[in-house]
């Protein structure tokens, strides 16, 4: 148990959210994260992290987590072939070597375990329906950590993220190419969060959400996926993109992306009031809005 100094907490996968969520953490905690480059090492120091170089893919490099924080960040996606998520597995295996030191794990899933939804309106009771590869292993990743959760005694949140955009994550240069949508008619729903509003997010979760509780972190957006292309390139003075049919759209596109182009979705957020989480950008119409008026 932590008797002195600051709590610990250990962040796996520090990209661009887990950067974001390190600015939030430095003070309060003594904030290690994992990384597999050795080239990232400086970066997250000097960001404020205490880095541990280790690969979820290599269980033999991670053997420093088992005692390292009694919360975790999981923040890494699953490997890229298989159906599960053996990096979680490995990671699982290491944490659960000293049986009741880690009290806290939060898993950073993706909405897309639902599935194509028709277009439906659904929260977090609707069944996962995985329809891509990607999806399944998150789902594994989910399916380890909430058994896990149960019998090791850890509390455990998963909060599952739509598209993350950010003023340095938008679709600017798709605009530039003039990569093609889909027609108005078979157009697909689609949700987001502004990666600071996730990073705030996982805080909250963290202090406040209900042991083994699923969470769609996402805005209150109801867009589809042409007009969010749409509103960014009219917010910076970009042409819009050309619009063509699915079938015609699935000649040139690649397959991943034209999988992202299938399925169709709207997901409600009601489990952020029971964190007492407010957006701080509530739509993405709301950030463009704020963005505009600087350009």
């Amino acid at each position: 148990m932590q008797r002195f100094g600051k709590p610990r907490i250990l962040i796996i996968g520090c990209g661009d959210v887990g950067l974001r969520l390190l600015s939030l953490l430095k003070n309060r905690y003594r904030v290690f994260a994992l990384t597999s480059s050795l080239d990232r090492v400086n970066s997250l120091r000097e960001a404020g992290a205490i880095p541990i170089h280790g690969n979820l893919d290599q269980p033999t490099t991670l053997w420093r987590l088992s005692q390292l924080a009694q919360q975790v960040i999981h923040l890494a996606p699953p490997p890229n072939q298989g159906q599960v998520d053996t990096r979680t597995r490995n990671l699982l295996r290491i944490l659960a070597q000293h049986r009741g030191f880690i009290r806290q794990l939060t898993y950073i899933s993706t909405t897309g375990v639902y599935g194509d939804c028709g277009g439906d309106v659904i929260d977090e009771t609707r069944p996962t329906n995985p329809t891509s590869a990607r999806a399944i292993r998150r789902v594994s990743a989910e399916a380890q950590i909430r058994s896990w959760g149960l019998s090791e005694g850890v509390k455990t949140s998963i909060l599952r993220v739509p598209g993350i955009y950010a003023g340095d994550r938008l679709p600017i240069e798709r605009l530039k190419k003039q990569s093609p949508a889909l027609s108005a008619e078979e157009d697909v729903y689609t949700n987001h969060i502004h990666a600071d509003d996730l990073a705030r997010l996982i805080v909250y979760a963290m202090n406040r959400a209900p042991a083994q509780r699923l969470i769609n972190a996402c805005d209150d957006s109801q867009m589809k996926m042409g007009d969010y292309f749409d509103l960014v390139a009219q917010t910076f003075s970009l042409t819009k993109p050309p619009r063509l049919k699915r079938v015609d759209l699935a000649k040139i596109v690649d397959p991943m992306l034209l999988s992202f182009m299938s399925e169709s979705r709207r997901i409600q957020n009601h489990r952020l009031d029971e964190l007492r989480f407010r957006l701080q950008y509530p739509t993405v119409e709301s950030f463009l809005s704020s963005t505009s008026s600087y350009l």
